[in-house]
């Protein structure tokens, strides 16, 4: 069937939405303004609730929107809004559009796809194809394995299969529908196969018949030449959070990266309604690892001009050792000219050294604060650096920093060496951070990746320790709503030293601190407030729209990355000698983990039989022979 013949085509567009506050942000209007100009009416079906801002904004461009309960997934609200027109009324109607909110644009007109589309004979078609996988992940799919198939975003029926008994028939005897896998494995993955084999005729507007042999997942996979070249004005929200292994299965994880920086260079399209959109209702570490977040910039030239003037710019740094004093006052001369330096100190002593050194800041304006010695940096930021937060757009907070529980004391000054130069590592390197942020109006806060030499190596994998409890109550009493996962990492300055927009962290200025909402010294042990605060930072930068990022000077990314590449190899030693050689990381980190499973569950069925004080007795001689700690 051809519709390029017909005068005044009747389209229906059924559009499915979700969002698990209601919300309706700007990529959807903006969406559905387009979509609009090429249909007759168009009908929302939301899962779940909807805010009243976001019914009005929905009113605005249709009267026709329903709210059912969060059940079915998208399969089950298509077939909600199919019943509600009835098979006599959908008859009335040359097309069906079934399209859902997980997509982001158009970066082109839509009008000229439906004007493509409407030249072409065929019964039902899409924007794009997944070219099939030959098992099922999922254990949904009846044919054992993921056919190609349309992608369910967006499948157009037409007339001569919207009347048919086929049609009819499966969706009135779709099957309840439960998880994400059953969504796919009923509906999503067999559509295309099922209707094709009744005898209709099927096609994409973005071919990519060619693209076979590279990925199954073009949409995903190869995003930027089906944007660029194949004019596809769709691109997925997915690929800005999807599973990371699903990069690092296929290729370097470069796809979503370069796909953004085509769209922001050539497009008209405002990626801000992707951030505004991404930030609220995602992780950061997802976002962060598909859009590598890390930048990396040069120490000894400047690559952005001159930024006196521009800004307002200050850094707060809090000194308590004595014996620190001088290396700090070294970095804070790499903050420009122009800038104010405010330095808190508990100590009398500490401050008349400091301003006995602050000549050598000039022009700078140097402000010295004795403040009180309770909840060391975080209480000197978050207390006496209050009143300057209205009063600058960039602020560097820095303090001097021992680790005093490690020896040899060379891993805490690694450490603090790690975040100093990161930070301040000279002035055009810090002319450059402040660069980044001038050129990049999301970017809230930049921070040193954290550390991970020495006895540090633990904290990778286990970046919360005991505060995910703590922080995440924190966040509920400070109005900070943003995603937070324990099998994921906080994007957080571990080491509480960074760069950032004062607006990003309002929510953790607008409560009036004092000194005994802190813990008195000795404070060494793990789950404190204090360690609370230190990994909320990045989710207060979220809950404001803007992202966090790494930042590292060239010099030092050279180290980071020997480290980086040496742990990874030694690991993969460590992990091919207990399960054998692996060719893939996902495999390798699976069957690893299988492994170690497999061992724990077998000690404790022993342990269970054994009694304890043979147990013990066993386990001392094992272990005095050189035995494995896992058997505790």
């Amino acid at each position: 069937m051809r519709l390029d013949q017909i005068k005044d085509i009747k389209r229906l567009v059924i559009y499915f939405f979700y969002d698990a506050d209601g919300i309706v942000d700007r990529y959807v209007p903006y969406m559905l303004e387009d979509i609009k100009r090429n249909c007759s009416e168009i009908f929302v079906v939301c899962n779940g609730k909807l805010t009243p801002e976001g019914r009005a904004t929905f009113k605005k461009l249709t009267p026709n929107v329903m709210v059912r309960e969060n059940t079915g997934f998208d399969v089950w609200a298509y077939k909600t809004a199919l019943e509600h027109y009835g098979w006599d009324k959908l008859a009335e109607y040359d097309e069906v559009v079934l399209m859902n909110f997980t997509m982001f644009g158009p970066l082109y007109p839509f009008s000229e796809m439906f004007e493509e589309m409407n030249r072409r004979d065929v019964d039902f078609w899409g924007i794009t194809k997944h070219h099939g996988f030959p098992f099922d992940p999922f254990g949904t799919i009846p044919y054992g394995y993921i056919p190609e198939h349309i992608q369910s975003s967006f499948i157009c029926v037409r007339r001569t299969m919207l009347n048919s008994l086929e049609f009819h028939r499966y969706w009135e005897k779709m099957p309840e529908v439960k998880s994400y896998g059953e969504a796919v494995g009923k509906h999503e993955a067999i559509f295309t196969k099922q209707f094709k084999e009744y005898g209709f005729k099927s096609d994409v507007y973005v071919n990519t018949d060619d693209l076979k042999d590279y990925t199954h997942y073009p949409l995903m996979l190869e995003s930027l030449e089906l944007i660029k070249n194949r004019h596809c004005p769709v691109f997925k929200r997915k690929a800005f959070t999807n599973e990371y292994y699903e990069f690092l299965n296929c290729c370097l994880g470069e796809p979503t990266v370069e796909m953004y920086e085509y769209i922001r260079d050539n497009c008209d399209y405002k990626l801000s309604m992707v951030w505004e959109n991404l930030l609220r209702t995602d992780n950061m570490a997802d976002i962060k690892n598909r859009m590598h977040l890390n930048y990396i910039m040069p120490r000894d030239f400047a690559i952005y001009p001159t930024v006196k003037n521009k800004c307002r710019i200050a850094l707060i740094m809090h000194i308590y050792f004595e014996d620190q004093i001088e290396s700090c006052m070294n970095y804070a001369l790499s903050m420009p000219n122009n800038a104010d330096v405010i330095i808190t100190t508990p100590s009398a002593t500490n401050k008349s050294q400091i301003l006995r050194m602050a000549e050598r800041l000039t022009p700078r304006k140097v402000e010295v604060l004795q403040i009180e010695n309770r909840g060391r940096d975080v209480s000197a930021f978050l207390i006496a650096g209050a009143p300057y937060m209205d009063k600058y757009d960039l602020i560097c907070f820095m303090h001097d920093k021992k680790t005093k529980q490690f020896e040899p004391y060379t891993i805490g000054k690694s450490f603090s060496y790690k975040c100093f130069e990161n930070m301040l590592g000279s002035q055009e390197y810090v002319q450059n951070i402040i660069g980044r942020f001038l050129a990049e109006p999301r970017l809230g806060m930049m921070m040193p990746p954290p550390p991970n030499h020495a006895a540090f190596f633990g904290i990778l994998g286990t970046e919360w320790g005991s505060n995910f409890q703590n922080t995440k109550s924190l966040a509920e009493d400070l109005n900070i709503h943003v995603k937070m996962d324990e099998q994921k990492e906080p994007i957080a300055p571990l080491g509480t030293m960074f760069w950032f927009r004062p607006d990003a962290l309002k929510p953790l200025f607008q409560k009036k601190w004092a000194y005994k909402d802190f813990p008195k010294e000795p404070n060494e042990n793990d789950g404190t407030f204090l360690h609370a605060i230190e990994r909320l930072y990045g989710f207060s930068v979220q809950s404001q729209g803007y992202y966090s990022a790494w930042v590292m000077h060239d010099r030092f990314a050279a180290i980071e990355l020997t480290n980086y590449h040496f742990m990874l190899r030694e690991m993969s030693m460590s992990v091919y000698g207990t399960i054998g050689h692996r060719a893939g990381f996902a495999q390798a980190a699976y069957d690893i983990r299988n492994t170690i499973s497999l061992r724990l569950m077998i000690k404790h069925k022993i342990k269970r039989i054994i009694p304890s004080p043979i147990w013990r007795a066993m386990r001392k001689v094992y272990r005095s022979l050189g035995g494995k700690k896992w058997v505790g």
